[in-house]
């Protein structure tokens, strides 16, 4: 920055202060609500005391009264001329304590920030109980500078009444006083943007100041722009978390059991809504008003790009398309915000419903089943955990060509089946079922489970689905319990670690809790299974994921076989969902003797192994790439057959040539090489299943035409491949431009 764009100069806080009352200076709602705690309010009247420096405050010389909200209550006697960019929690937190005005924490509620401050040892606290009884204090500063004079004498006063005052008492008083006074003398540094700037640019500048700090992410930035250039939006979104934080008390309102959204999130629906994208740092500069292929910013643009965020945000705030979502949540066996363990998770699958419902007119009957699935998914297998952002792209570009109801269906059934292999269910999950976490996703998706499956409470008549109904849940009906009591375990000298794996917990009611103690699983099982039949016990048991004479099992063997159950359970509410709605379509049955006879072409090729070398007997990477690049080149063609056990003459050889334990592992073996070399998404136009041919197992790999281009990684590079007649080629980078911009236009 020039001084020809700011100007610098000291102001005092008093002036500041009077500003705001007066109406001269604005401060735009452009951040959060006042998320300081009253700590760091403390600090900064403790440091302004001390005359140490506390920061500058980035005022605007050209702000304009239309949108911008200033934190002096009242009617202003002017329209303000200033506005402040950067600051607003220092300024907020002055004016609330100088005035006693309460500010809105970031759970919209009101409070009043009460600072206390001992005149004698000159110190500051957080006003609390005990500052109140505290004759030393003055416990709110607030009453200060209304009526500084006889708030002395009443201090001194109380102060005689409970101790004697030395004469170098009083004279500490009068200087702590004096001193408290001159607070509003403090100079604070301003920096100035000149008027002549636009309001784009003012917006930029305070994205650049803040950009090296943590005060605003990407989201801030938006709602930034959002504040400059449609107040109203921002305060819709602000008023829709607002309303979600409690019960509405009578009529619709957005509270709900799942989850209190925060302004940024909502914005992550609207805004993939609206521009399909996820990263918000793209949608930040859409906004701006820039053309992405010239790399310009233009007016108009902006305002074409924020017409289309507002209808996006109308139909994210619409209740009817909110409490529909809500209900997809509930169908996957989810009912309190204590069984959502991510928050991203659940707003990127609301995004996914509104363009099936909104876009895609998929029917609400088909689509909540569809959404239940994919967020038990979702949450089960941690998928917007880590990188939520380039998932989130890699969904919405899954989805960028779909065309109708039907084509939504099948994509996002294809993902799922993509994330839950058997080596998923089998392996992945029992291994993270080996937890003492109370919060871990695996956990969530046991519980959604055995409400899917409508299982009853251990050793009751009582629904797990009616404990967890938030409407009607007792703190004290149900408890988690060890079914291995942990005084016994510590009896026995097992580690704590393995006393609070969740594999040893299930829900039973109090009163059975409290009977059990810590009696051993052999003594105590048969006094509360006694009131049940055989068959009960068993269902129990089943739906529990408690294994057959577990009472009787060394404390290791159980962890272990309970833990195999309860994935199972999960498998086993997760296929309940499924019949909910459709799965991934298997592809028509290929009739291999005529493809296989016919030999290679443009759209079919053969490979006798997927690792093997048949020269040497061993594994070898080449094998393996050139399998990789056919189903690349397949996919950024026109589709093609791959036909793994079936040499170049059309011989076959099978897949024992491979030398894998069995076709799962050849299966995963595969999935693995795509994914680490093509990427996940991928699956999306794949297809791959064992057939038989001439005598001989052979893996069919069958490709669609790809919805984007698949790249082959190779280290740090990556190489576009496509099919030129019955081969595979490369192409170089500016012929690979060419043909990406025709081909996926």
């Amino acid at each position: 920055m020039n001084n020809e764009i700011f100007k610098k100069v000291e102001i005092g806080l008093g002036a500041l202060i009077t500003d705001i009352d007066l109406g001269r200076l604005a401060l735009p709602d452009i951040q959060r609500p006042f998320v300081w705690p009253n700590v760091k309010v403390r600090d900064l009247f403790d440091s302004i005391y001390r005359g140490y420096p506390i920061g500058h405050l980035l005022l605007w010389e050209n702000g304009t009264a239309g949108g911008h909200k200033a934190i002096g209550p009242g009617e202003k006697q002017m329209v303000p001329n200033v506005v402040i960019v950067d600051g607003q929690q220092r300024l907020t937190s002055v004016y609330a304590v100088f005035k006693g005005k309460p500010v809105v924490r970031d759970n919209w509620k009101p409070e009043r920030i009460r600072i206390a401050f001992n005149p004698l040892e000159q110190k500051f606290e957080v006003a609390s109980a005990a500052t109140r009884q505290d004759r030393a204090f003055i416990p709110d500063i607030s009453v200060f500078w209304s009526d500084p004079f006889h708030l002395k004498e009443d201090y001194t006063k109380g102060l005689r009444d409970t101790r004697d005052l030395a004469e170098e008492d009083a004279r500490i008083i009068d200087a702590s006083f004096n001193k408290l006074h001159s607070l509003s003398s403090f100079r604070m540094t301003v920096l100035q943007i000149s008027a002549d700037i636009s309001e784009k640019d003012v917006a930029e500048v305070f994205v650049r100041i803040n950009s090296q700090g943590k005060t605003l992410n990407q989201a801030d930035f938006i709602l930034t722009l959002m504040s400059v250039f449609w107040e109203d939006g921002r305060t819709a979104l602000e008023s829709f978390c607002r309303q979600a934080q409690q019960p509405s008390g009578g009529g619709p309102s957005p509270f709900n059991h799942f989850i209190r959204p925060s302004p940024d999130l909502l914005l992550r629906v609207a805004a993939g809504l609206a521009f399909r994208r996820a990263r918000l740092s793209a949608i930040y500069s859409v906004l701006c008003g820039k053309d992405l292929e010239p790399g310009e910013f233009r007016d108009d643009a902006r305002e074409q790009q924020f017409a289309r965020l507002k209808d996006a945000q109308q139909r994210t705030l619409d209740l009817k398309n909110w409490h529909g979502f809500m209900r997809c949540l509930q169908q996957a066996g989810f009912r309190t915000e204590s069984m959502i363990n991510s928050k991203i998770a659940l707003i990127y699958t609301y995004l996914l419903y509104l363009i099936g419902r909104t876009e895609l007119r998929v029917p609400e009957h088909d689509l909540r089943g569809v959404i239940a699935r994919w967020f038990f998914m979702a949450a089960l297998t941690g998928r917007y955990t880590g990188s939520s952002e380039s998932t989130m792209e890699s969904d919405l570009s899954m989805l960028r060509d779909c065309e109708d109801a039907d084509e939504f269906r099948r994509q996002l059934a294809r993902a799922e089946t993509i994330a839950l292999t058997s080596d998923f269910w089998e392996v992945t999950l029992p291994n993270e079922l080996a937890t003492s976490a109370a919060r871990s996703p695996s956990l969530a998706a046991f519980n959604a489970s055995m409400i899917v499956l409508d299982a009853p409470v251990l050793f009751s008549t009582t629904s797990v689905r009616d404990w967890w109904d938030p409407a009607t849940t007792s703190s004290k009906s149900i408890e988690r319990h060890h079914l291995f009591p942990k005084a016994f375990l510590a009896r026995s000298g097992s580690p704590d670690r393995h006393i609070n794996q969740i594999a040893n917990y299930a829900y039973v009611e109090w009163q059975d809790n409290a009977a059990i103690a810590d009696k051993p699983p052999a003594e105590y099982v048969p006094l509360v299974t006694a009131a049940f039949s055989e068959g009960e016990v068993s269902r129990m048991y089943r739906l529990n994921a408690i294994p057959n004479g577990w009472e009787q099992m060394p404390y290791d063997e159980f962890l272990k076989a309970r833990r195999t159950l309860m994935a199972q359970t999960i498998r086993e509410g997760y296929q309940q969902l499924m019949k909910s709605g459709p799965v991934a379509d298997e592809p028509v049955a290929l009739d291999l003797a005529p493809t296989i006879a016919a030999g290679e072409a443009d759209r079919v090729e053969f490979k006798a192994t997927l690792r093997t070398n048949l020269h040497t007997g061993e594994k070898d990477a080449r094998m393996e790439n050139a399998v990789i690049k056919t189903i690349a080149g397949f996919l950024n063609n026109h589709g093609g057959t791959l036909i793994i056990g079936v040499a170049d003459n059309g011989d076959p050889v099978g897949i024992d040539a491979d030398g894998f334990a069995n076709e799962d592992k050849m299966s995963l073996h595969l999935t693995n090489l795509v994914n680490t070399r093509i990427g996940e998404t991928a699956w999306t136009a794949i297809h791959a299943n064992f057939d038989d041919h001439d005598g001989a197992r052979v893996l069919v790999v069958r490709c669609e035409k790809g919805r984007q281009p698949a790249y082959v990684a190779d280290g740090h590079q990556q190489t576009f491949y496509v099919r030129t007649g019955a081969a595979t080629v490369s192409l170089p980078t500016d012929r690979a431009v060419e043909y990406i911009k025709a081909r996926f236009r």
